[in-house]
C-alpha cells in the first residue's frame, strides 16, 4: 500500500535514548517516516529522545521529572499547573506517576495544534488523555507488550507482604491502560506473541490490532572483523535488571559454565536497579571476577564490546519483541536465547539462526553456550544466517512502511465513523 505524505504527531511520554527501547523506537521510526516523505513532529516528556539530529522537530512537554536517576522522587521545580500537582499526587501514593498526567498534558497540546496533523501516534503512554484525543482526530497507539507480564514476574519475586503491596501499588496504572486500550480505535504491536497476549489479557477486539515488527540499524549493528574477538567473551544487553530479563539465570549459567570453561567471561550492558541484585547474585555465586557490569555507556563503547564478544545471550523470561536479539544478530554474533514470549519469533529456527532453550533453565543456557564456545563452525553458521534473517525481516525502513500503512487504515476508519 502506497500512502500519501502525512503530517504525523508522534507522542512518547518518556524517550530515554540510552536505556530501554522507546527512545530508540521513536528516533528510528521518525527518521524512516521522514525518508518516506512524511512530516514527523515528536512530542515527548523527559528524558527526551535524540531525534533532532535526524531532522525531526522535537516538542518538549516538561513535567515534574520524578524518576531522574540522579535525584529520583524529588521534583526539580515547583508545580505550575494541575497536571504537575496530579503527577506529584500519584507519586505520593507509591504508584507510577507519569502516564496519566503526561497524557493529559499531551491532550491539551494536541487540542491547540491538531490542525497541523493528519494523525497522532501514541507510543505506549495509553493514558486517559489519549481517549479524549481520539475523539477529535485519527489516533493509533503502539503497545510493545502487555505490562501485566512484568507485574506477574516481579510479584513472584517477593514473599514479603509489604513489598508485594508496594509493587501492586506501583502497577496501579495498569487498570487505566486496560480501560484506554479497549477504547482506542487502532493499535499496533510488535509481534504475534504480543498481539495474542494483548487480546487475551486486555480484552482488545482482534480487528483493532495489527503487527508491525520493529527494526535495527544494520549499518551500526554489523560484523566488525577489524576488532579481534576475545575467547570466552559473552555479551548480554539488559536495559534494566528486573526478573523479566532473566539475568539471575544467566549468572547461574555462567557459574556452571566456569567449571568447564574457566575463560568464560560475561559482560552485561545496561542500567541496573539501585539495589543492584545482579552484583549481589554474582557475589553469592562466587563469579565476581567472571562478570562485568558496564552500566550506561556510549554507543561507541557498546559497539566495541559487540566486536569483542564471541556469543550474545538473551536469557529473558518474557519479551514482547527483543531489540537485544536483533541487534546481536545484525552484528553477526551467534545467539543463545530462550523460548520466551516473542524471542523465538524474532530469533528464528533453533540450530539455524540461534540456539534456543527453555526460559528459567540455567543448565540449558550453560549447555548451549558451551556448545557454541567449542564449535567455531556452528558460531559461523549461526552468525551468517542470523544477519541474513535480520536484513530480510527487521529493518527500520520496513517498520516505517508498515506503520505508515496502519496510519492510512486509522485515518480511513476515523473518516468512516466521523
Amino acid at each position: 500500500m502506497n500512502t500519501p505524505p502525512l503530517r504525523i504527531a508522534l507522542l512518547i511520554y518518556r524517550g530515554n535514548p540510552h536505556s530501554g527501547g522507546q527512545g530508540v523506537y521513536t528516533r528510528y521510526l521518525a527518521k524512516e517516516l521522514g525518508e518516506l516523505g512524511h512530516t514527523v513532529e515528536v512530542v515527548s516528556g523527559p528524558p527526551y529522545p535524540e531525534v533532532e539530529q535526524d531532522g525531526t522537530v522535537l516538542h518538549r512537554l516538561e513535567g515534574m521529572d520524578l524518576y531522574r536517576p540522579e535525584r529520583p522522587f524529588r521534583p526539580h521545580r515547583f508545580p505550575r499547573d494541575r497536571y504537575d500537582w496530579l503527577e506529584l499526587g500519584i507519586m505520593s501514593t507509591g504508584a507510577f506517576a507519569e502516564p496519566r498526567p503526561w497524557s493529559l498534558r499531551a491532550n491539551k497540546w494536541m487540542a491547540e495544534n491538531a490542525h497541523r496533523f493528519d494523525i497522532v501516534h501514541d507510543n505506549q503512554c495509553l493514558g486517559t488523555g489519549m481517549v479524549k484525543m481520539a475523539k477529535r482526530m485519527p489516533l493509533i497507539a503502539t503497545v510493545h507488550h502487555p505490562i501485566t507480564v512484568d507485574k506477574r514476574l516481579e510479584l513472584a519475586e517477593f514473599r514479603n507482604p509489604w513489598k508485594r503491596f508496594t509493587k501492586h501499588r506501583w502497577y496501579s496504572f495498569l487498570g487505566m491502560q486496560q480501560r484506554v486500550l479497549r477504547k482506542l480505535p487502532r493499535l499496533i504491536t510488535v509481534s504475534q506473541t504480543s498481539r495474542t497476549d494483548i487480546i487475551d489479557q486486555f480484552g482488545v477486539a482482534p480487528d483493532r490490532i495489527d503487527v508491525v515488527p520493529v527494526g535495527v540499524d544494520q549499518d551500526i549493528f554489523r560484523p566488525q572483523p577489524e576488532i579481534a574477538s576475545i575467547p570466552g567473551r559473552l555479551l548480554a544487553v539488559i536495559s534494566s535488571d528486573v526478573p523479566l530479563k532473566g539475568l539471575a539465570y544467566l549468572l547461574e549459567a555462567v557459574a556452571k559454565l566456569r567449571t568447564e570453561a574457566p575463560h568464560a567471561h560475561l559482560v552485561v550492558i545496561g542500567r541496573m536497579r539501585p539495589q543492584d541484585p545482579g552484583r549481589r547474585i554474582a557475589a553469592e555465586l562466587g563469579i565476581e571476577d567472571a562478570v562485568t557490569f558496564t552500566g550506561n555507556i556510549s554507543y561507541e563503547e557498546m559497539l566495541r564490546l559487540y566486536g569483542e564478544a564471541e556469543i550474545a545471550v538473551v536469557p529473558s523470561l518474557y519479551e514482547g519483541f527483543s531489540l537485544p536479539a536483533i541487534q546481536a544478530m545484525a552484528a553477526g554474533l551467534p545467539l543463545v536465547c530462550t523460548r520466551a514470549g516473542a524471542v523465538p519469533e524474532v530469533a528464528g529456527t533453533d540450530g539455524e539462526t540461534a540456539l534456543i532453550v527453555q526460559p528459567g533453565d540455567a543448565a540449558a543456557l550453560a549447555g548451549a553456550i558451551k556448545t557454541l564456545l567449542e564449535s567455531p563452525e556452528l558460531r559461523t553458521k549461526l552468525s551468517t544466517n542470523a544477519r541474513a534473517r535480520v536484513l530480510d525481516k527487521f529493518t527500520w525502513a520496513a517498520c516505517a512502511k508498515g506503520t505508515a500503512e496502519q496510519y492510512q487504515i486509522a485515518i480511513e476508519r476515523y473518516r468512516a465513523h466521523a
